[in-house]
């Protein structure tokens, strides 16, 4: 990792022509007294993750330079493309001619051609990172077989090389791309019949490039690990297994990766306890296990299934928290006044034992009065201590300027075959609240510690939102005769409650919540702390999920070895390119299973809305678009009103204003109407409605 930065260092200046790469290695591993095995490996590395280019023979640059960036390539149907940034940049345009046979979800290196304020042009001139696996329909043409992609922006049919495999006309398959003068693929995978549900959300599954199983050689590593706890591992631990420490999660979690406790001192003041599992005991660095860590990021969650980032004897096992068994832990420790404010804190390795195994609805009942399960009844002193301090929490984090936008998600339910038989917004109630916030307070106490001590460290991080898109939602709201306090020259997160407020108790103000959350940056992962916007904060981290979240696994080894050992001079660079590093790949990572997720749900919502074809519903206009208006429904689905089955003529876009202008009528984000259901298609995953009237 030392050779990498060295040789970016010297590849930065303008790039670096050399005769033959032994001699750049033996510069680099005689002028930095580093192994000349080491930089090689960390060579090949950079060229991997297209962080270097050899622009011609013998002549390396940096990446991102001067001419060159890097990104992931997104396609279209009419064969250019686009080169989204890993940054916050405009995407750059991809003639169809200047491609050079990438596809969508390839990642390229990109030389910019030209710049002006309308956007940049580029040529892709190394795909570095090629996606393995397209999903689609099989088509039979004479005695050939053809792909044709589910993704439409893959122009192109891929030709399938014929192995032993059995194939059927319109069977749904992935396969394993072969790159070449013609783009063809080897059939891998038989997912079912094309108008399979389950096959269809396979295929989305592996079209993000995303599978089940883990190679052999992570499984031996996970078969050697002890399903219980040693004597030798407790050893030197904060021993908590006698205190009365519990998890909250929903009913059908199964990788319980936090737990709580609390007590009161005789000062009347809160010794609230964090325990999290200490996955960093058994994921070590350099192992197999570790490097799959990396490369998935984090757990995937869909409606039947999840993708586990680690394999289950570790996620539901060793690591999980479960119920009346010794599980190792991190616990962050902190004592709290009566206004919320953390006096102490102290981050210790540990070892407890789980008195029970809660869950959100029997907590709730609970909390409001009303009687619980024997279990949770057990408890419900130390509950009601706990939701006593999270009111304090909440209301203090509210007067910071914390933004809580209330977003409905989706809920599935379920037949014991696994087909959805209904689905419904999800609950998020004071048990919810409960947990959200207690994590929330150890993320930003742990930040906080290793922000002071400068330990690189990765933290989670949201800036602020730019004050053109600020602009955008101020006209918006003008729009609707709503007068707004004027824009100042440093946005803050107490000027974003000031707009929640104006329109708390006005019909709009679930549409209002979804174009501010839009107009706000998206939170990704760094080694820098640079606060979270949203959450009203300056220091930030996300400790409580390492089973689930590479972050958070990264922060709990460095925890661990700063207890031990303090972390000085090489140790430091080593974990700053480290902790840079993946934090970049954990933003990617995240940004691949959200897509995912979102598209599975879809796929769910279109498969169970086919039922109610005729249908009438009330629904609000989500966005609206040169082609049509968007409509949510309560139950969280979004269909599209085409703009030619609009009861008008003669539209304008009005896009700051978020408005379509007829003739004679406007449709506007926010207005409430009753739309009928025309179709829900499970291979587009994509809902036509028809319009009836405005709600009044």
């Amino acid at each position: 990792m030392r050779a990498k930065q060295k040789i970016l260092e010297l590849l930065q200046k303008d790039g670096l022509a050399v005769k033959g790469l032994d001699n750049l290695f033996y510069f680099v591993s005689k002028t930095y007294n580093i192994n000349i095995e080491e930089v090689k490996k960390d060579f090949d590395k950079l060229l991997k993750e297209g962080s270097i280019f050899e622009e011609k023979k013998g002549k390396f640059v940096s990446v991102p330079s001067k001419q060159y960036v890097k990104g992931q390539f997104i396609g279209n149907a009419k064969g250019f493309g686009f080169c989204r940034l890993d940054s916050d940049s405009d995407d750059i345009f991809i003639p169809a001619n200047m491609t050079m046979g990438a596809i969508d979800g390839d990642n390229v290196i990109i030389k910019i051609l030209s710049k002006t304020q309308d956007g940049s042009d580029g040529q892709v001139v190394k795909i570095y990172k090629p996606i393995e696996l397209v999903a689609g329909i099989v088509e039979k043409k004479g005695n050939n077989y053809f792909l044709e992609p589910d993704n439409n922006h893959i122009p192109l049919k891929i030709k399938i090389i014929k192995d032993k495999t059995k194939i059927e006309n319109f069977d749904r398959v992935v396969v394993r791309l072969v790159r070449g003068k013609i783009l063809s693929g080897v059939v891998c995978e038989v997912l079912g019949k094309s108008d399979d549900v389950k096959a269809c959300e396979l295929a989305i599954i592996r079209d993000h490039q995303l599978y089940e199983v883990f190679g052999d050689d992570v499984i031996s590593e996970v078969e050697k690990i002890s399903q219980t706890v040693t004597p030798s591992q407790k050893k030197g631990r904060l021993d908590l297994t006698d205190k009365i420490i519990f998890t909250i999660d929903g009913e059908d979690a199964k990788d319980l990766d936090d737990a709580v406790s609390i007590e009161k001192n005789e000062q009347g003041e809160y010794i609230l306890g964090v325990h999290i599992a200490d996955v960093g005991e058994y994921v070590k660095y350099e192992t197999a296990l570790g490097q799959e860590a990396y490369r998935r990021g984090t757990s995937v969650y869909f409606p039947t299934s999840v993708l586990p980032m680690l394999p289950k004897q570790l996620s539901n096992g060793i690591c999980s928290l479960n119920e009346n068994v010794e599980r190792l832990t991190l616990s962050c420790i902190m004592t709290i006044d009566k206004n919320g404010n953390v006096l102490s804190h102290k981050i210790q390795e540990s070892v407890i034992k789980s008195k029970a195994r809660l869950n959100y609805t029997n907590v709730y009942k609970v909390l409001i009065g009303e009687k619980a399960d024997e279990k949770t009844e057990g408890v419900k002193e130390e509950l009601l201590l706990m939701n006593e301090l999270s009111q304090i929490i909440e209301q203090k984090e509210k007067e910071s300027g914390s933004l809580d936008f209330e977003i409905g998600e989706v809920q599935f339910v379920f037949d014991n075959s696994g087909m959805a038989v209904g689905f419904e917004k999800r609950e998020r109630n004071d048990a919810h609240r409960l947990i959200e916030n207690f994590m929330i307070l150890a993320n930003k106490t742990v930040a906080k510690e290793f922000s002071d001590k400068k330990i690189p460290f990765v933290y989670r991080v949201h800036e602020a939102p730019r004050k053109e898109k600020v602009q955008n939602v101020l006209e918006y709201l003008n729009g609707l005769m709503i007068k707004t306090p004027a824009l100042p020259e440093i946005i803050t997160p107490q000027y974003y409650q000031e707009l929640i407020k104006l329109v708390s108790d006005k019909p709009i103000t679930q549409t209002v919540n979804k174009i501010l959350l839009r107009s706000m940056q998206k939170a990704r992962y760094t080694n820098q702390c640079l606060g979270h916007f949203g959450l009203a904060l300056k220091y930030y981290c996300h400790f409580t999920s390492p089973i689930r979240r590479y972050p958070d696994l990264v922060i709990h080894r460095i925890i661990k070895e700063n207890l031990h050992r303090p972390i000085r001079g090489q140790r430091l660079e080593l974990l700053q390119n480290f902790t840079f590093e993946a934090g970049e790949q954990s933003s990617l990572t995240e940004k691949n299973a959200e897509k995912c997720e979102r598209e599975v749900d879809d796929l769910w919502k279109a498969y169970l809305m086919r039922d109610r074809l005729g249908e009438e519903f009330e629904g609000v206009i989500s966005s609206v678009t040169n082609f049509g208006i968007f409509v949510e429904l309560d139950n969280t689905v979004e269909g599209l009103i085409k703009i030619e089955d609009l009861p008008d003529t003669g539209f304008l876009l009005f896009e700051k204003q978020l408005k379509l202008k007829g003739q004679r009528m406007t449709f506007a984000v926010g207005d409430k109407i009753v739309v009928k259901l025309l179709s829900a298609n499970i291979y587009t995953r994509k809902i036509d409605f028809a319009f009836v009237n405005f709600v009044n």
